[in-house]
């Protein structure tokens, strides 16, 4: 069992100076400031290295340069293995690397971008360009898990049964996207792992942190379920976090499915639902 015995309800990362992030600043991310000091306060202050880290949905490698800055600090030799299909369209290009120094991409291809990124911790991080819903965890326990590759019901359930069963008890879930109203599936998985996770802390303006009680050997899966069966579940989630101050945005969620009946990706949510036929 891990020693997780940190004061998670002082939000202790807020204190943290930006200039703590370091090199890490630089790296372009689509997190809040408040995200990226909660990566670098959770690699720095709250685990034991006694697990690997694994980022599922690196994109330009944001978060796993945060991670990496605070295990940096913390003089832990964790490795970070961060997933993603490492393409970015010409727009995303333009937002997220256009500043940094690098040479215009050879089409979409991401990876020696980012890799040149993240070279000031290149030892410790692995990365691992494929598809994350064909792939299976098998390099030992895992202490820290961060997703922001959820985007749909389907996957959720991938990494639900090939990830999370890894997590060692009083490690980490970060489910960045746990209050981005187009996946209410979120909410809903974890209402059904309540058993499993216990919530730590929030950041805005969407991560949840979990501590992980037990791992799920056999995580019900999400796929299938009907609309109702969904906004049940999220239904009794906006209930759990009210004290936290979060109800109204997981009810969003809820009335987004609402508007978009069936739709279990992301994609699907977003917008404005389609147009009856006449």
């Amino acid at each position: 069992m891990i020693d997780s015995s940190c004061d998670f309800a002082t939000a202790p990362w807020l204190d943290l100076p930006a200039s703590a992030l370091g090199a890490a600043a630089d790296i372009p991310t689509m997190l809040s400031m408040e995200e990226q000091k909660l990566y670098y306060w959770l690699a720095a202050h709250a685990v034991s290295g006694a697990g690997a880290f694994v980022d599922l949905g690196a994109f330009a490698g944001g978060s796993t340069a945060r991670l990496a800055a605070g295990l940096t600090a913390a003089g832990l030799a964790t490795a970070i293995h961060a997933y993603d299909r490492f393409t970015m369209a010409p727009h995303q290009q333009r937002k997220y690397l256009a500043d940094c120094g690098l040479a215009p991409l050879e089409g979409r291809d991401s990876l020696p971008a980012v890799r040149r990124l993240l070279a000031p911790w290149g030892e410790r991080i692995a990365l691992h360009k494929c598809d994350i819903a064909a792939e299976t965890w098998r390099d030992g326990p895992i202490e820290l898990l961060v997703v922001d590759a959820a985007k749909s019901a389907e996957l959720a359930d991938v990494i639900a049964e090939r990830f999370m069963t890894a997590l060692l008890p009083g490690g980490f879930l970060v489910q960045q996207d746990f209050l981005h109203a187009p996946q209410p599936w979120l909410p809903a998985q974890m209402e059904l792992l309540a058993g499993h996770f216990e919530p730590v802390a929030h950041a805005a303006p969407t991560t949840m942190v979990f501590r992980c009680i037990s791992p799920p050997v056999t995580p019900p899966r999400l796929s299938g379920r009907a609309d109702e069966d969904i906004l049940g579940l999220v239904a009794a989630a906006a209930e759990r976090y009210r004290e936290w101050g979060l109800a109204g945005r997981i009810e969003n969620a809820a009335a987004r499915l609402r508007r978009f009946p069936g739709a279990r990706d992301a994609r699907l949510l977003r917008g404005r639902p389609p147009r009856a036929r006449t």
